[in-house]
């Protein structure tokens, strides 16, 4: 009986582990596919569709709302008397926490929130931008595991760099901003 206890515990650590590695891995991957189609500027969110790949339900709403108050303010400046007045845009790297986007990063750490439902990570990302001498920060990513989807960033925690905050807010202040 003590054998079957001993064997018992190191199975359940050992798939503990394994099944930690395979969110590492999963996650990585998808901070890759993240940082390599949205993390240098934020032209694609006009040029493309926005990626259900990547982002939760609740910050793709919140992309596409964004998304569409700028289309909307672009198309009112182009009909008013002042056309060449600028519009409302999403410019920069609105991904990062400084405005003219990273050149290189790397991942300090991947926490995951075995007990939250629904199963939750943080990613501690460390950024660059070599074209700023001494300019590093990082943010920290937020990402939830949606049943049979998969892991889906859901906010951004931006380093004091930014002065915003995170991402959701920044964007739900955008919107607000263009109705006011």
């Amino acid at each position: 009986m003590k054998h079957l206890i001993i064997y018992l515990g190191a199975f359940l650590l050992f798939t503990g582990c394994i099944n930690k590695d395979h969110h590492s891995e999963e996650i990585t991957e998808k901070l890759k596919t993240f940082y390599t189609t949205y993390g240098k500027s934020s032209d694609i969110l006009y040029e493309s569709s926005i990626s259900k790949d990547l982002f939760s339900a609740d910050l793709e709403k919140i992309l596409q709302e964004a998304v569409a108050t700028s289309k909307a303010d672009i198309e009112k400046v182009k009909k008013s008397d002042h056309p060449t007045d600028k519009p409302l845009l999403l410019e920069g790297s609105i991904f990062t926490g400084l405005y003219e986007g990273f050149t290189a990063y790397k991942i300090r750490s991947i926490d995951v929130k075995e007990n939250s439902k629904p199963l939750s990570a943080n990613v501690t990302v460390d950024l660059e931008n070599s074209n700023f001498p001494d300019t590093r920060w990082t943010d920290i990513i937020q990402l939830i595991n949606v049943p049979d989807k998969g892991w889906r960033i859901d906010n951004i925690k931006f380093d004091t760099i930014n002065g915003s905050g995170n991402l959701k807010t920044s964007l739900k202040n955008f919107v607000s901003g263009a109705e006011e």
